[in-house]
């Protein structure tokens, strides 16, 4: 199967690091006009950099936009008023105990991880819609099927980007405009990789013993026994995003090394 997106340009948010910035790495490689996107020049710099040292011939340009507000994502739209492809990727997340959880660390969850795609669906599918072709992922989680007990504000997020995923995806029927969820499984970004270090530090472990010792107490069910690679995601990212992707709407598409007990 040969994917390309020569005549197509695309937005990643949350793209200077992990899945995200794995996924602009691989539409970049495929030919799209690419724009990442993070919260600050100097991450975006620095990813812009990363990327063209790998792509060379890459067409990629980066905007500096907190998306968790309102205001943030006026920004990214002034740089970017439309896109043909958008992967709502941007995210964020952290253990914390239920009953721990304030009203303020809710609202910030919600704001950054469903409302920074809810606006920027909002804003980028008219013109989708009036060229008859668009891509939209909501990059969701494994946790959203399965909340983990240790972040449920989390799963709670994630759980909604599969809603809202489905019913626009529902909203769009018929315009050639696709809408779908990625759901990832435990996977070694920087973040993860960070607080798995931390934990094999505090233990004297090695990252490697500690990674296989949270895929077995916090994954078990997980069938590959491991955690994923960010480039593992990006390619179910990439292909849902494809014209190989034309009747793949509406989906939840799990890239969760079997986490999920479930047939479908």
């Amino acid at each position: 199967m040969n994917i390309t997106f020569y005549d197509k340009t695309a937005l990643v948010t949350g793209s200077t690091v992990g899945i995200g910035y794995a996924t602009a790495l691989e539409l970049a490689r495929s030919g799209a006009q690419v724009t990442l996107n993070g919260r600050s020049r100097a991450s975006v710099d620095k990813a812009l950099a990363s990327l063209r040292a790998e792509v060379p011939d890459a067409r990629v340009d980066g905007v500096a936009a907190d998306l968790a507000t309102a205001e943030g994502c006026e920004t990214l739209l002034a740089h970017l008023p439309s896109v043909d492809i958008l992967v709502n990727n941007m995210g964020i997340y952290g253990t914390q105990d239920f009953f721990e959880i304030d009203d303020a660390e809710w609202e910030r969850f919600f704001q950054t991880n469903v409302m920074s795609g809810i606006r920027l669906a909002r804003a980028y599918t008219p013109a989708m819609v009036d060229k008859g072709w668009g891509r939209v992922v909501f990059v969701s989680s494994e946790s959203g099927l399965n909340i983990p007990t240790e972040m449920i504000h989390y799963g709670f997020t994630k759980t909604a980007n599969l809603s809202v995923a489905r019913g626009l995806a529902k909203r769009l029927s018929g315009t050639g405009v696709t809408v779908n969820s990625v759901l990832p499984g435990p996977t070694l970004s920087e973040g993860v990789s960070g607080l798995l270090q931390r934990h094999a530090d505090a233990q004297g472990i090695t990252l490697d013993e500690a990674v296989a010792g949270f895929v077995k107490a916090k994954r078990p069910s997980s069938i590959i026994q491991r955690v994923a690679d960010p480039a593992e995601v990006a390619n179910m990212i990439v292909y849902a995003v494809s014209e190989a992707a034309s009747a793949t709407t509406g989906a939840a598409l799990r890239v969760d090394g079997g986490i999920v007990d479930s047939l479908v």
